[in-house]
């Protein structure tokens, strides 16, 4: 743990290099590629512009998510979608077999390799910081090798995700490491990563999102827009949307030192269970556990007392606004 207080600080006070190639990276290409697109993801591809990046989920046809994505739009009609590297087969597999319309849908997982510079700092290192915007992703040459760039990181800290040609990750590596010695960067790994995007509540798809839960229920109805037409789920999430969900995914903090509390435990109220935890840790920023869970939506208030059990005890906790923390500089 020491190890990934030292990486999560720096992150969120200088600037941290980590290797986010647990992501895999297809392209969506053809005519009929928006409207492929629109057909399998909740959120409403036609918005996007050249470069503008775009959060969303995939779900299946009762509503759950099959995975939560990012998509680029790289010409008008050429898209980048990331997916988590777990999901990659699976993912590949669902989105030609359930596309209502034909579009070219690669794989370019084993060709791409990603890495992502995170921390306030992290826009000195790169003279394009000006032109890029959040949530954007431009062409660049970066260290003599060309890159996609976006800036769209998952850690609630300003920073940047540079997609190359695999060969080309090693030199980038090392030149990133050389050229950010003096902002104080250190390469970060996935438990790091962790513990940032759960102070930010920020969920992770195989914990907080999976084929059983909905976007209603884990409050992500912002990503999906009901007005663009139908699309795989939409009419179990229209009529969550009418009528509520059952139960509903939560932040919370402990309310004093505890043990760590992770995913699978108990979340209770008034002594009977109404939950349970999905992702839990102890938060290097805030020096006590946090987390988040489903529990019964009549316990789900902001401000609402709860208790975690952990290894047979009993420990108060408060259900948070989300995120637990403000998003940095």
């Amino acid at each position: 743990y020491s190890g990934i207080l030292a990486e999560h600080t720096a992150v969120r006070e200088r600037v941290g290099l980590f290797d986010i190639s647990h992501m895999g990276e297809f392209l969506v290409a053809g005519p009929n590629a928006e409207r492929a697109l629109n057909g399998l993801l909740t959120n409403d591809v036609s918005k996007l512009v050249v470069g503008q990046a775009q959060y969303t989920l995939m779900c299946n046809h009762l509503g759950g998510v099959v995975d939560d994505l990012i998509v680029y739009r790289l010409e008008p009609s050429v898209y980048l979608v990331i997916v988590n590297a777990g999901n990659i087969e699976k993912d590949f597999v669902w989105m030609n077999a359930e596309a209502t319309v034909s579009a070219v849908i690669e794989n370019q997982s084993d060709r791409f390799a990603a890495l992502a510079l995170q921390g306030p700092a992290a826009s000195k290192l790169f003279d394009f910081s000006a032109t890029l915007p959040h949530f954007h992703i431009q062409r660049h040459t970066v260290f003599g090798k060309e890159c996609w760039v976006a800036r769209t990181g998952y850690t609630g800290e300003d920073g940047f995700e540079l997609f190359c040609e695999a060969a080309a990750a090693p030199h980038l590596w090392r030149t990133l490491l050389a050229k950010g010695e003096s902002f104080g960067i250190q390469p970060c790994g996935l438990g790091a990563r962790d513990t940032l995007r759960l102070e930010m509540c920020y969920p992770l798809h195989g914990n907080d999102l999976n084929d059983e839960t909905t976007p209603m229920e884990a409050g992500l109805g912002k990503f999906v827009s009901f007005d663009k037409g139908a699309f795989i789920g939409s009419d179990v999430l229209v009529e969550q949307k009418v009528k509520g969900v059952g139960r509903k995914l939560v932040a919370f903090t402990m309310a004093e030192k505890s043990p760590p509390p992770r995913p699978h435990y108990a979340i209770l109220a008034g002594g009977h269970k109404v939950g349970e935890i999905t992702s839990g840790t102890q938060s290097p920023t805030l020096g006590i556990g946090v987390g988040m869970g489903y529990v019964e939506t009549s316990f789900a208030s902001v401000g609402a007392p709860i208790e975690i059990e952990i290894r047979g005890k009993k420990f108060p906790a408060i259900i948070q606004k989300k995120p637990i923390l403000k998003k940095g500089p």
